[in-house]
């Protein structure tokens, strides 16, 4: 093996092994759940009574379930200061959060950063002190694990950013080869690429890791505007002709985008939507891939009809739109009829064209009366010097309409 070639990394059976030990040394089930609160590991110990339908309430059933917490049910957990702590922390039960039985929280630390927790239910009398720093030492294994698959995760992120920024030409032939040797056998399999915008941090350590997405087999941030951030994934399929992991993948990104921060103010990801190209095997076309899934996300943001989620082979005209350059929108026909005093008239003709100029379905899709949008469009035509009568006036007016939401 030359000696830069990559290895790829893949920690699930050392976790579960690491879980299993935890498991043993305190005779208790217990759980590994990454810094996000995503499912990494759950170690079953075999005891009378271990599982009985009191071990799991709500919360920890949900989490088993569905690999994951709830933001409400993270930010309760780190209310308890789990994200600070250095040794073992008890959470008394509170079962008006859904939380019937205690926990034992054990962070998980690498470096004095805190990459996870391993969870188990408290009990009478519990694990002694003992126990409970023979299963710290054990975390201490798990933080290297965890950090190691980061750093590796990290070099991936590089790759991906610069194969999506590199300009057109042999630099992104080269960024995409790069990356290719990277994944190995990995990049000749069926993939999507995912866009989430606007992504609402530029810090690539607060993009989510790889490994708290199924199927993912890159993440990282890229600048789509001159002040915004997007996210880009690159996703493994089993089927073209199924994007469903792509869009619980979309979903999961989005419920991130709007977890408040403990350093920030809530709702900093509010407006975000995300959008996924057509599946492609290979990175032959993933600069294509990654205008699509753009071009989607941006949709989703103008048209909600289309988000949160958006397809990019489901956009329509947009697909044509997305592609044109902001300029568009400031056509000098249409520049009067966009100012917010005429909002309602250019509401008015954007409908009127999206129901193929039919005055009875325009009219019952405003709530007005037919005379009154008469009298609409009469008022647009003298703002815009365009003949609504005339198709190339009416697409002109339609598409800048339109342009005008991106």
């Amino acid at each position: 093996m030359r000696e830069n070639a990559r290895v790829t990394v893949d920690h699930k059976g050392d976790y579960q092994e690491l879980v299993d030990e935890i498991s043993e040394l305190l005779g208790a089930p217990a759980t590994l759940e990454s810094r996000d609160f995503e499912l990494i590991a759950f170690g079953a110990y075999d005891s009378e009574g271990d599982l009985d339908a009191s071990a799991l309430d709500p919360v920890r059933a949900r989490s088993i379930l569905t690999r994951r917490s709830t933001s409400a049910v993270r930010s309760w957990f780190e209310g308890f200061g789990i994200t600070r702590a250095t040794g073992p922390v008890r959470i008394p039960p509170t079962p008006e959060a859904g939380v019937y039985r205690g926990r034992v929280c054990l962070p998980v630390r690498h470096r004095g950063v805190v990459l996870g927790y391993v969870w188990l239910l408290d009990s009478d009398p519990g694990p002694t002190e003992r126990q409970l720093s023979a299963a710290m030492d054990v975390t201490v294994r798990i933080g290297a694990l965890l950090a190691d698959e980061a750093q590796h995760g990290a070099d991936l992120t590089r790759e991906l950013r610069a194969a999506l920024t590199a300009e057109r030409g042999w630099q992104q032939d080269m960024a995409v080869a790069e990356l290719r040797t990277a994944l190995g056998p990995r990049a000749d399999a069926l993939h999507t690429v995912v866009c989430v915008t606007p992504w609402p941090s530029a810090d690539p350590d607060d993009a989510p890791s790889v490994r708290t997405v199924p199927g993912a087999t890159a993440l990282c941030t890229v600048p789509s505007g001159v002040t915004s951030q997007s996210l880009a994934l690159l996703l493994r399929l089993r089927s073209a002709d199924v994007l469903t992991p792509a869009t619980s993948a979309a979903g999961r990104l989005l419920e991130r985008t709007r977890q408040p921060e403990r350093t920030r103010q809530p709702e900093r990801g509010a407006g975000a939507a995300a959008g996924i190209a057509p599946a492609r095997t290979g990175l032959g076309e993933l600069a294509a891939a990654w205008r699509e899934a753009l071009a989607a996300a941006r949709a989703a943001r103008a048209e909600p009809r289309f988000g949160p989620v958006a397809h990019w082979s489901r956009i329509g005209p947009f697909r044509l739109l997305t592609s044109l350059p902001p300029e568009v929108v400031h056509d000098p026909a249409v520049r009067a009829l966009l100012s917010p005093a005429h909002r309602e008239l250019a509401r008015t003709a954007e409908v009127y064209l999206d129901c193929a100029g039919q005055a009875g379905r325009s009219a019952a899709e405003l709530g007005i009366h037919r005379q009154t949008l008469y009298y609409r469009l009469s008022r647009v035509e003298q703002l815009t010097g365009l003949d609504l009568d005339d198709g190339e006036d009416r697409l002109l007016l339609h598409m800048v309409l339109k342009g005008a939401r991106l």
